[in-house]
């Protein structure tokens, strides 16, 4: 009974070790003889921590190969169980080592977790990129357009080369932050001229202005150079604007003319009103008239020419009638005519 025991605990130590030789013996040898000291129980413990022995395994040899000893087995498994992508972390700790670029792996790994894909910041770094400015878009505008001083439109596509500042990669301005700046930066250089035959003549003008602002600060960029791709003459802004002040002017001038013709029409109605007004005045002026000269003829004032030689005078009470020595209460009032001063009278 006894013997029985001790074959089946015989043949389950076998049963792990046959486990773990065909698990971790492989990956424990590869690293040996590359010459990565990767204990066999650090294997085994990885999967307890469930870190794939495997990946790391192949990263360390990966990082030795390239003389990269001093990357600890604890910092790639602390930046594994930290969800950062470990072989895309060597790989650019390769590439900047090849290209003498200074990054170790704690700022590489920040990089990595901070969401940014270190592999691609170092491969720009070493081969600078090339960014359209404006960016080409479909539907966008595909040129800057800027106004000289004389008012002239400049059409302007530029190419800025960059190479990643990885020192400012965290934290620092993106792709689409340098492609603004620039933009802005040209737009003010055409703007500064004072006329668009500067640009024309000499389009690096406007490479040199824009470069000596210093944009790419507080970005993950630095601009190594900004070249006009093509340079274009568009509309005269200058002059639409004039136009288009001539054109407003001559609006608020035909308003006052209005204002004031409306006034004058105005008037003229109350001129002719008043005229009317006038007319009504002196027709009823007329119309007492025949009554005012048959008064006098009825108060014996109207004389030939020898009678009044005669030197006849007499005061005659207007209001009366001669014959019945009263007016009718009906006629109207008139005023005292006189006649006897007058040299001619007919």
């Amino acid at each position: 009974m006894n013997n029985f025991w001790f074959l089946v605990i015989a043949a389950a130590v076998a049963g792990l070790l046959f486990f773990v030789g065909m698990r971790y013996f492989s990956l424990w040898l590869q690293a040996y003889v590359t010459g990565t000291r990767i204990r066999l129980l650090s294997l085994i413990m990885m999967s307890l921590r469930k870190v794939d022995p495997r990946v790391i395994v192949q990263v360390k040899i990966m990082a030795v190969q390239a003389g990269l000893s001093d990357i600890s087995t604890d910092a790639l498994e602390a930046q594994y169980l930290a969800g950062g992508d470990v072989q895309r972390i060597t790989l650019a700790l390769i590439a900047a080592q090849r290209a003498q670029i200074e990054l170790d792996w704690d700022t590489a790994a920040a990089i990595d977790l901070a969401g940014r894909d270190i592999l691609e910041a170092v491969r720009v770094s070493v081969n600078p990129k090339v960014i359209y400015c404006p960016q080409e878009i479909a539907g966008a505008r595909t040129t800057l357009d800027g106004v000289s001083k004389d008012g002239i439109q400049l059409n302007v596509r530029a190419l800025v080369s960059v190479r990643t500042n990885l020192t400012q990669l965290i934290g620092g301005a993106a792709e689409a932050t340098v492609i603004a700046r620039v933009g802005e930066g040209i737009v003010s250089a055409i703007g500064a001229c004072d006329s668009y035959h500067e640009a024309l003549a000499d389009p690096t003008l406007i490479s040199r202005k824009v470069i000596a602002k210093g944009l790419d600060s507080q970005t993950s960029f630095r601009i190594i150079s900004i070249d006009i791709a093509s340079i274009e003459v568009g509309r005269n802004i200058g002059a639409q604007l004039r136009i288009t002040q001539a054109n407003a002017d001559v609006n608020i001038a035909r308003a006052e003319a209005e204002g004031r013709r409306a006034m004058a029409v105005a008037r003229e109605q109350e001129m002719v009103a008043q005229t009317q007004e006038n007319q009504a005045l002196v027709v009823l002026a007329e119309a007492q008239i025949p009554l005012a000269m048959a008064d006098t003829f009825r108060a014996g004032l109207l004389y030939s020419k020898p009678l009044q030689e005669r030197g006849r005078t007499q005061k005659v009470d207007l209001t009366k009638d001669t014959k019945q020595d009263r007016r009718s209460s009906f006629a109207p009032a008139l005023k005292y005519y006189s006649f006897r001063n007058q040299k001619n009278i007919g």
